[in-house]
């Protein structure tokens, strides 16, 4: 999926929310159990219970913005081995949840680092 904006950053939240809530529940959320500013401009992501809807949450400068997906047929590979309430991900691993792969188990090559040639 190509970026709708530019984002300084994407946060997961670790818990299904209740997907009654909006806006002005969803930054309750960001601000009190996220600890992390809503007016930041970083997506602000979530899932309900069943894994095939998420919202995602995130101020444009001149107000908030709410995106929903639902899915027809399928669930969100929500990661499960999160460390606190919030994790963040890469634009590509944003791409690769989307796109309904497995984050926890997409690894790359590790980055090697050298001092010198020989």
């Amino acid at each position: 999926m190509k970026m709708f904006v530019e984002p300084p950053g994407i946060y997961l939240h670790k818990e299904p929310v209740d997907f009654r809530k909006s806006i002005n529940g969803l930054s309750v959320i960001v601000e009190e159990h996220m600890r992390l500013s809503a007016f930041s401009g970083a997506l602000f992501v979530f899932c309900n219970r069943q894994r095939d809807k998420i919202k995602v949450l995130y101020w444009d400068q001149t107000g908030f913005c709410l995106w929903y997906k639902r899915l027809e047929k399928d669930t969100f590979k929500w990661p499960k081995q999160m460390r606190g309430e919030v994790l963040t991900l890469s634009e590509r691993q944003w791409s690769w949840l989307l796109e309904g792969l497995d984050i926890e188990r997409m690894k790359g090559h590790q980055p090697l680092q050298f001092s010198s040639t020989y």
